[in-house]
Formats: structure tokens, sequence, C-alpha cells
């Protein structure tokens, strides 16, 4: 029995002899990896995407330094294009900053044994150093940086086809930022990342304004509908038109960036209008009832366009889309809108002749003698040039300085001077006017003048000549 209790007891003896053994390696190896790694990288540490497992500062710099030294980036520019820039192109090398150390450092190396599995990835900020100016160089020599291959970048804008207005789209082209385009390489450059999408990356300029834009299909809309009038003014043998051809030019952007109308352009056109078709003041041809062809000077009668009041008009009716046929709005009218403006009613007073004929239509309905202003006085000679018929009076007092003459019938045309009846002549023509003249008026017999009042309206023209 003493012998099997000391077999027994020197079993245990050696077994808590291993136990403690073993312990005592397990805890040296332990440790010894605690102390291995305090200096050197876990295993599975990838470190800018190089794996420097197991290495020290020392080796992990050494690698870093070479890998730096062979790094080439991959550049991916639009529509997969693939060009590189390679370590040397720029300067490129591996800067010892002490991060390294800090990375060994910062692993928690008392957990040294469950890193065998793991994956442990670092990423510096700033490892390695570059030359500005090579980067710049590298960069501007990149066949897409080169300007027979760049496309610039264009907006979608409205465009006259002839027909109609239509939107063009966009030009997204390929013209790179070259700022941005040089912060992109040079961030992956020093952040060891091999390839880099410039695309992706933003580095493209873009349009600013795309097809799909409302307020550019709002525009083209609005143009085409505004353009799509025709207006028509209607001077009797003459005629203008303001269509597409002429609208087009007039279109422009309010302060509220609604499509509208120029003013200013719509008022040169009226202007131009007034220009063409304004007939007061002007110098008229006159073929006389004797067959002579006279230049007729002066006088207040004649068209003559309101061009505020017209401009605005016009902005109106083209505004509101509906095709018509317009008169201008006039300051001054007369009574034929052809080019002849005089046209075939008017009165006729031949000063030399002393004479006074009446056509209605084209056709002389009175002809008779008269007796005008007397010449040899300042002041009393009958004004020539083409006038306007002012009024009509049946009766009248005609009243001036010194008298106060009663008629029967009254139709002034520039002032105080008009035509009347004068009962108290029995005689007319011939060169009365040069010793017994008016004041100015054209004095007419009394059943002669019963007919010109009766045939004649306000603003018809009266013609005087000598």
């Amino acid at each position: 029995m003493a012998e099997e209790k000391s077999g027994m007891s020197t079993g245990k003896k050696v077994l808590i002899f291993f136990i403690i053994v073993f312990a005592a390696l397990t805890g040296a190896a332990y440790y010894l990896g605690v102390h291995y790694f305090s200096s050197h990288f876990l295993p599975g540490s990838m470190v800018n995407g190089f794996n420097c497992s197991y290495m020290t500062e020392a080796e992990a710099e050494e690698l870093l330094s070479r890998k730096v030294g062979a790094f080439v980036l991959a550049v991916e520019t639009r529509n997969h294009g693939v060009e590189s820039i390679s370590a040397p192109d720029v300067g490129l090398d591996y800067v010892s900053d002490g991060k390294i150390r800090e990375l060994i450092l910062s692993q928690n190396r008392y957990k040294w044994f469950l890193s065998f599995s793991q994956h442990e990835v670092y990423q510096m900020e700033a490892p390695v150093g570059y030359d500005p100016q090579k980067l710049g160089t590298a960069v501007g020599s990149l066949d897409c940086m080169q300007m027979e291959n760049v496309i610039m970048p264009s907006d979608a804008f409205i465009r006259d086809s002839g027909e109609k207005f239509e939107i063009v789209p966009e030009v997204t082209g390929n013209y790179l930022n070259r700022e941005r385009t040089e912060e992109v390489i040079a961030d992956a450059m020093t952040r060891g990342i091999t390839t880099v999408n410039l695309e992706e990356s933003g580095c493209y300029e873009a349009p600013e304004v795309y097809a799909e834009d409302a307020d550019l299909i709002e525009d083209c809309r609005r143009m085409n509908e505004i353009t799509d009038v025709i207006i028509t003014y209607d001077f009797a043998d003459r005629k203008e038109t303001v269509d597409r051809s002429v609208i087009k030019d007039w279109l422009t952007k309010d302060s509220g960036g609604e499509i509208t109308l120029d003013e200013k352009k719509v008022s040169e056109y009226v202007y131009e209008l007034g220009q063409k078709y304004d007939t007061l003041g002007n110098t008229r041809t006159f073929r006389t009832y004797n067959g002579r062809e006279l230049v007729i000077e002066g006088g207040d009668y004649g068209w003559v366009i309101d061009q505020a009041a017209e401009t605005r008009g016009l902005i109106e009716t083209v505004l509101s889309g509906e095709t018509q046929v317009r008169e201008p709005v006039y300051e001054c009218e007369a009574w034929s809108r052809s080019t002849n403006d005089i046209g075939y009613t008017y009165v006729e007073v031949d000063l030399t002749a002393q004479r006074l004929v009446l056509y209605v239509d084209g056709a002389p309905i009175v002809d008779t003698p008269v007796v005008t202003g007397n010449p040899n006085i300042p002041g009393m000679e009958t004004p020539v040039g083409c006038f306007s018929i002012d009024d009509k009076i049946s009766p009248a007092v005609l009243t001036g300085e010194g008298y106060e003459q009663p008629v029967n019938y009254w139709i002034p045309f520039i002032g105080n001077v008009g035509i009347h009846d004068a009962p108290w002549r029995s005689q007319f023509g011939e060169n009365l006017y040069m010793w017994e003249g008016s004041h100015g008026c054209v004095n007419v017999p009394y059943d002669q003048m019963a007919s010109i009042y009766a045939n004649i309206g306000v603003g018809a023209p009266v013609v005087v000549y000598k």
C-alpha cells in the first residue's frame, strides 16, 4: 500500500510539473508575442494597400518606399479611356514621418494571438510627397488634356430654325477642370489608390442648362406662341405685315424672366412706319384742274401715327395671339390712306386764277370764281399749302379786328382762315383780290357755297396754290 501511494504521488508530481512547464512556456510565448508585436505589424496588416504583416517600422518603410517608387496610377477618363501616371512622373517619394511607428504602437498587441485571421487596413493621409510642378506637368501631358482632343461643354439653347424655335441639346464635352483634376490625382497617388475615375470624381466641367430644363422648355413654347401671329397694316394701296420674321427680333425677357416683347425694338419699328407712311408736312405732287403738275408744300393736312400709343397697341395685339388687320393709332388723320393721300374728294383753290374747284370722287362738282386774301396787305394773303377742313358751321358770324360779319356757310381750314359765302359781294374772280381782297378767307358766291357745304366734310383736304 505504501508503494502504491508513493507511485501515485510521483505521477501527480510529474503531471503538475508538465502543467507548470506548459503554462510557463505558454506565458513566455504570449509575452514574447506581445514583445514582438510591440515593434512589428500584426498579421493581416495592410498599409496604403501594401501587406506589412510581421514587418518592423524600418522594413515597412523600406517596402513602402520601394512600392511608392514603382507606383503607377491608372487614370480613367470619359468614354472608357485609360491613361497612366507613374511615381517618377510626379516625383513621388515615401516620406518617413513617424506614422508607421504610431500605427505599430496603436495595435492591440495583447491580443496578437487572435490576429492571424484578421485583415486590418490602414490608410495614412500623407505617407508620400510629390513635386507639385512635376505633377502639373504630368497632368498637362495627359492626352485628355490636349486641346485637340477636347470638346468644350455647352448649354442647351433655343435656336431659330427659320420656321419655329427649337431646343438644341446641351453638349457634355470632355473638358476637365485642371485644378480639380490635379487635386484628385494627387490625392489618389499620395493615398496609394491605384485607379481613379475622373468622371466619378467630378473633374469634368458640365453644362449649366440641359434640354430637359423646365424654364428652357417654357421659353421655347412661349417664343413660338408669340411669333405665331400675323398682324397686317392696310394702307389702302400698300400693306405692311408683322409676322414671325419681324416679331422674332423683338423677343426679350422681362425682369421676372418671362418671354415678352422688347418695347424699344417695337418702338423702333413703329417709328419706321411713321417715316414711311406719315404724310403731314410732306411735299406733294399735285395735278391741277387744268392739267398742270405742281409741287405743294406746307399745310397741316396728312397722316401722323401716334408713336407711343401705337407702340403699346402693337405690343398688346401681338401678345394677344390673334391674327388680324390693324389700323394704327393716329395723332392726325387725313381722308385717304393711299399713296395719294389727298384722294379724289377735295377743294382746290388757284390763287392766281382766283378759281375754286370742288371734286367729289374725282368729278368736279363745283367750279367757281372766288375772291381770296389781299396779297398787298401784310398778313392778309391766303396761305398756300395742303390743309384739312377743321369744321363746318351754318350759319356763322365771322369776327376780327374791326369787323363782325354774319355768313350762311363757314368752313375753316387754318385758324381764322376758311371758305365762306360773301353776301356783300356781287362780283368774284379776275383781279378783285388785288384791291378788294379778303382778310385771308376764300369768298365764294352764295349758291356755289351752298353746294360746297353740302358735298364736303370735316377733315377733307383743301389745296391752295398760286
